[in-house]
């Protein structure tokens, strides 16, 4: 009988995961069990996920705000620093501010406008056009924001991000300035000592700047990119993709997750006979309709991955198959067709038409986001996500 499911999606509920877990084996232990418990048959290419949160938690990839502050201290000094283009986030960026201003003697905090690089606004654009204002070029300071805008809560989470952000700069003993820019060479009016807050956007940031002649110019990647006092610390991330663990202490992005995925791929592999994929995910990448929030406040989607998940999909459209290629067939004729046309397409389909509409995205990226939704954020227990049937075609039975 022919399969009538395609890809699956499974949260796998797991023990309350601690630091100095062995994380593999637990991994290895739940899902065994969940496919046991569902008499699930595991097959090879079948995929399991595992959020970056509990990657981390295991590692006790930790850091206090006081680490924050004693490494910008290190590397700033005295200078006023430019703080530019931080994410609008109590969970991502307050304790990042938080220890960053208690590191400095004065921070100019620049805001992109009317949202923030994953798109969360501080007013939307009909407010800023109907204020006769550019973008683009015009920088305002707190006093004309407040003038044209007022006291503006976020939708979600009805919070002012400008009197937030500015009272946890000045909770530190640390003098603020506010501004509210686009460009980022506008901090250099105000100071040649910046950190780039932002994340995707990073690389830019700091190459402008730095031609510009900025004086000392540091992403949030090379903050905590080295152990304070035997603290945490993430070599290639920095301070990019961590989170509020509690309220003085982040947890940071995990490290070695390459070898994470590696290892738990070959003990997967190992237990069950078949070729498991393995990769540790994070944030996804897609945007809220309503909010205009893009997810993805991780530097990536996936900071480890076997190599079975490297590359993008090769896929046709069906439908463009049938309309045009098949539209005289019909029933088992077209089946027949279309599994047929599956197995002899082309190993690189770029470009041709029958491939139209659908999505050249990394696989990684792709995966990632389905565990991120499939997993959630909050209370449903599934840090470990067990995909089946992700490489199969229609023409797979």
């Amino acid at each position: 009988m022919a399969r009538t499911t395609g890809v699956v999606s499974r949260g796998i509920r797991c023990p309350i995961i601690k630091q100095g877990d062995d994380l593999i084996t637990i991994v290895k232990d739940s899902v065994l069990e969940a496919v046991k418990e569902e008499n699930i048959k595991v097959r090879d290419r079948d995929i399991v996920g595992v959020t970056e949160a509990v990657v981390a938690r295991t590692q006790g990839n930790y850091c206090s705000c006081d680490d924050i502050a004693k490494d910008v201290k290190a590397k700033f000094g005295d200078s006023t620093i430019g703080l530019i283009f931080p994410i609008l986030s109590r969970n991502r960026f307050s304790l990042i501010l938080k220890g960053i201003a208690r590191g400095a003697k004065k921070i100019v905090l620049m805001l992109s406008y009317p949202s923030d690089e994953v798109g969360n606004h501080l007013v939307s654009l009909d407010q800023v056009d109907e204020e006769g204002i550019n973008p683009y070029s015009d920088v305002l300071t707190e006093e004309e924001y407040r003038k044209h805008f007022g006291y503006q809560k976020h939708e979600f989470t009805g919070v002012d991000y400008v009197e937030f952000y500015k009272e946890l700069i000045t909770n530190e003993d640390c003098e603020a300035e506010i501004i509210f820019a686009n460009n980022a060479l506008r901090i250099l009016d105000k100071t040649d000592a910046v950190i780039c807050a932002d994340i995707h956007t990073r690389a830019r940031s700091k190459r402008l700047l730095k031609k510009a002649g900025a004086r000392i110019v540091l992403g949030l990647d090379e903050l905590m990119n080295k152990s304070v006092d035997g603290s945490g610390y993430n070599a290639e991330f920095g301070l990019l993709g961590s989170n509020k663990a509690t309220e003085n202490t982040l947890k940071l992005f995990p490290r070695d997750a390459q070898v994470f995925a590696e290892g738990l791929s070959k003990a997967l592999s190992e237990a069950t006979g078949k070729n498991v994929e393995a990769l540790v995910y994070g944030d996804g990448a897609f945007k809220d309709p309503q909010g205009k929030i893009w997810e993805l406040a991780d530097p990536v989607v996936s900071p480890g991955f076997t190599a079975g998940l490297l590359g993008l999909p090769n896929e046709v459209k069906l439908k463009y198959l049938a309309d045009n290629d098949f539209a005289q067939l019909k029933g088992e004729e077209l089946k027949a067709a279309m599994k047929d046309f599956i197995a002899h397409k082309n190993s690189d389909l770029k470009g041709q038409m029958v491939s139209q509409g659908t999505t050249p995205r990394k696989i990684t990226d792709l995966i990632g986001s389905l565990c991120d939704l499939t997993s959630g954020s909050g209370d449903k227990g599934t840090p470990v996500i067990f995909i089946q049937g992700y490489f199969d075609t229609y023409a797979d039975e």
